[in-house]
């Protein structure tokens, strides 16, 4: 979870920093950031504010604490991460980097790759067609590892202790892991609280441990 660590200590460095502009780099404490569709930029960085990479938008970065990020098809960024916000993010999208939430959900749409990991703490994880590079770790979201998507790392759900305060974990209800048609994970799907985990008959994954898998072979997982 070293992302979402990284966005709560922007919080503390831009409080106390005057808006500005320098370059293609945009940072501000108050106010929502866009790039603009097709344009290259820098690091994109807000404290109270949402961000938006309109389709075809480049960047190095997108960091907020309050508000979500909305990024559209074909972009391309380094990583995106928010504190109390929801992070969606369009078809043929390449980050380079972590995407990560602390109180949000993340969804990535077909032919997204990410080159990181991707975390939450209070939010759900949705994936269609999407490759990614690392690790899919929540305490208390649902995941949704959707049709074709591949993770090269490990699925892992946190068991929350004391040490997550103030991070209070607001899911009471075991979490909800789908691993869906013709979906890859290569490494573990480790489990330290309860979970309910469906896998798809044509789904391939490594070790799992802490949950027994129910199979399931139609297009959506059963309800619960």
């Amino acid at each position: 979870m070293n992302r979402i660590a990284s966005a709560i200590a922007l919080s503390l460095l831009l409080a106390t920093t005057p808006a500005f502009a320098d370059g293609d780099n945009v940072s501000k404490v108050n106010g929502s950031i866009t790039a603009e569709s097709g344009k290259q930029y820098g690091d994109l960085s807000t404290v109270n504010g949402s961000i938006r990479l309109q389709d075809g938008s480049r960047s190095t970065g997108a960091d907020t604490v309050n508000g979500s990020i909305r990024a559209g098809d074909g972009i391309e960024s380094g990583g995106l991460s928010t504190v109390n916000g929801s992070i969606r993010v369009g078809t043929q999208a390449k980050v380079d980097g972590n995407v990560g939430t602390v109180n949000g959900s993340i969804f990535i749409d077909r032919g997204g790759i990410v080159d990181g990991n991707i975390e939450t703490v209070n939010g759900a994880i949705g994936l269609v067609a999407t490759t990614v590079e690392g690790n899919v770790e929540t305490v208390a979201g649902d995941v949704t590892i959707g049709i074709g998507s591949r993770v090269t790392g490990h699925i892992k759900v946190i068991k929350p202790t004391a040490n997550w305060l103030p991070i209070s974990v607001g899911n009471k209800r075991p979490p909800r892991i789908v691993i869906g048609p013709d979906a890859v994970v290569e490494g573990d799907l480790v489990f330290e609280r309860e979970v309910v985990l469906y896998v798809h008959q044509t789904a391939r994954t490594g070790t799992v441990t802490g949950a027994t898998p129910i199979p399931y072979d139609t297009p959506r997982a059963p309800s619960q």
